[in-house]
């Protein structure tokens, strides 16, 4: 199995270099971008990503400014939706992908509805995991009550033990191992081995309500605007970011909607649940060609 390729773009504004890896054959018949949750990164793909390259698609998975390997921003003001779509749409300019199959997780589906909406032209298709055009504020309160605010680790166990206490409902079947995996995922360790988040903690600044730039959009307009589109969307069976209802509404308004649901799992699965990939490979053999990369 290959090692992905690191990828470095520049941001839509020419200020910040983001960090991504590609995986999978450049003269693919068809390209997918992974988009990752609000305090995630691209390494939450890095499994499916192995497995769809394996299966001959491209994978491309982006960290977004302030994640991972991408640079930080100055200025909070800019950690916001409209600003993280309008990397992603730079980002596959700069790699002359012409259309791309985006997989969006939390965050990053909100960004996919996003894209879809401002750049019809460059979607070909979409998987939401766990997310939708209304958000639960049962969720969003869970987020708010940790992002940016916990304490550094002192060591991986500590850092297993952390990430365990926030998330034991979402991953009810998880172990020491899984929680240390997921760590490795979700802190990052200096030449000192000293542990941080690996994100930039004013990214919480998105989080705090404002009647201009509320934390939870109401997006059923962009919703409605993406009935012509190949859309699944994938729901955690625990998840208290997308409720049952509201899936059932998005199929209600979409009729082409592909649903699954990921047992056992909250906010948000991580696509490596066989529920999830027996759909993901559903709908990616139901949809037509897509144009190589030029």
């Amino acid at each position: 199995m290959a090692e992905p390729q690191d990828l470095f773009c520049t941001s839509h504004d020419g200020r910040l270099q983001l960090h991504g890896g590609a995986y999978g054959p450049a003269d693919a018949s068809r390209t997918l971008l992974c988009l990752h949750g609000l305090t995630r990164n691209s390494l939450d793909f890095d499994a499916l990503a192995r497995r769809l390259s394996d299966a001959g698609e491209r994978v491309l998975s982006f960290d977004q400014r302030g994640r991972g390997r991408s640079a930080w921003d100055d200025d909070a003001a800019n950690y916001r939706l409209d600003v993280y779509a309008r990397d992603m749409l730079g980002v596959l300019d700069q790699l002359g992908v012409k259309r791309a199959v985006l997989v969006g997780t939390s965050m990053g589906g909100l960004m996919s509805m996003l894209m879809a909406s401002s750049a019809p032209e460059r979607v070909a298709a979409i998987v939401l995991n766990d997310i939708g055009p209304e958000i639960d504020p049962r969720g969003v309160e869970r987020i708010r009550g940790y992002v940016g605010k916990r304490p550094a680790p002192g060591d991986w166990d500590e850092a297993a033990r952390t990430i365990a206490r926030d998330n034991a409902a979402v991953f009810p079947d998880y172990g020491h191992d899984d929680w240390l995996a997921a760590a490795r995922r979700t802190f990052v360790e200096d030449a000192e081995g000293r542990l941080a988040a690996a994100y930039d903690p004013a990214i919480a600044v998105g989080l705090e309500p404002d009647e201009e730039a509320p934390a939870a959009p109401d997006l059923w307009p962009v919703w409605d605007a993406l009935q012509a589109l190949p859309i699944l969307a994938i729901r955690g069976e625990l998840s208290d970011i997308l409720s049952p209802s509201t899936l059932e509404q998005m199929a209600a308004r979409h009729p082409g909607l592909q649903t699954a649901v990921a047992p056992r799992r909250g906010h948000a699965p991580m696509l490596d649940e066989p529920a999830a990939l027996a759909a993901i490979d559903r709908f990616l053999a139901s949809l037509p060609d897509i144009e190589a990369p030029s």
